[in-house]
């Protein structure tokens, strides 16, 4: 097993929210990071007074938390939205909001009951690592020619960033769901970070103003799972937990 996966299990666990207490967990974390943080421009608290932040879509969603193993709190959320049988001609969020090139990707073409929105990907700002708080090495303190880039390296082989984390939860869900197909509509920095892991998507259309800057993404899950393997393998432990909820025979 790789550090990436020993750092992962050491300090970090995730949670299938399935119960009501763990739901109002999740609503509770995006309201902090939606609209207190104000993450999301367009979101005041004051339209959410019971500091729980939901919207139509959450009914047929299924949901993950990220907990810190050390204090035991709850530090971040994501969503995953499904289709919704009783509404089979509701659309997903990033097909009304962003700008689809059927070019790059027919979404139409798609079994619709494997598809899933990857949404309300959030963690707590006092758990986002602040720049300059990286932890150095004695070798790297006293070795000038070790270049930030380097570092940067360094630090997310041993460490994993909290995206990847959530992105562990996503596929928990996904398999849980026999979900094939990925959709998102993500700033393009978080798309190029996970890129670092093999996890990046395929840009299916241009940026657009969507709670900030947002382009829509797609990528087949058992194509990435397979890159991840044979390119990231430490990444691609921490995302199935070893293989455990790999739901693709990787070749």
């Amino acid at each position: 097993m790789s550090d990436l996966y020993k750092s992962f299990h050491q300090f970090f666990e995730i949670v299938i929210a399935d119960t009501a207490e763990l739901l109002e967990n999740v609503y509770k974390i995006r309201y902090q990071v939606l609209c207190i943080q104000n993450t999301f421009p367009n979101m005041s608290a004051d339209d959410y007074p019971d500091e729980l932040e939901k919207d139509e879509y959450d009914d047929h969603s299924c949901h993950a938390l990220l907990r810190f193993r050390p204090s035991g709190d709850f530090i971040g959320a994501v969503r995953l939205i499904l289709y919704n049988p009783l509404q089979p001609e509701k659309l997903f969020p990033v097909e009304l909001n962003t700008q689809l090139d059927p070019t790059l990707c027919n979404i139409r073409a798609l079994p619709r009951q494997q598809i899933a929105e990857i949404s309300r990907s959030v963690v707590l700002k006092k758990f986002e690592r602040r720049k300059g708080e990286r932890r150095e090495t004695k070798t790297e303190k006293i070795d000038e020619n070790i270049t930030d880039k380097d570092r940067r390296a360094t630090d997310r082989r041993s460490t994993p960033h909290l995206s990847l984390l959530l992105m562990a939860g996503v596929l928990r869900m996904s398999v849980k769901y026999n979900i094939r197909h990925w959709l998102s509509a993500t700033d393009p920095a978080i798309n190029r970070l996970l890129g670092f892991y093999g996890l990046n998507f395929n840009p299916i259309g241009p940026p657009v103003s969507y709670h900030g800057i947002r382009r829509p993404y797609y990528v087949k899950v058992e194509d990435v799972l397979n890159k991840m393997h044979k390119e990231h393998h430490d990444a691609w432990e921490v995302l199935t937990d070893c293989g455990e909820y790999s739901p693709i025979l990787i070749s």
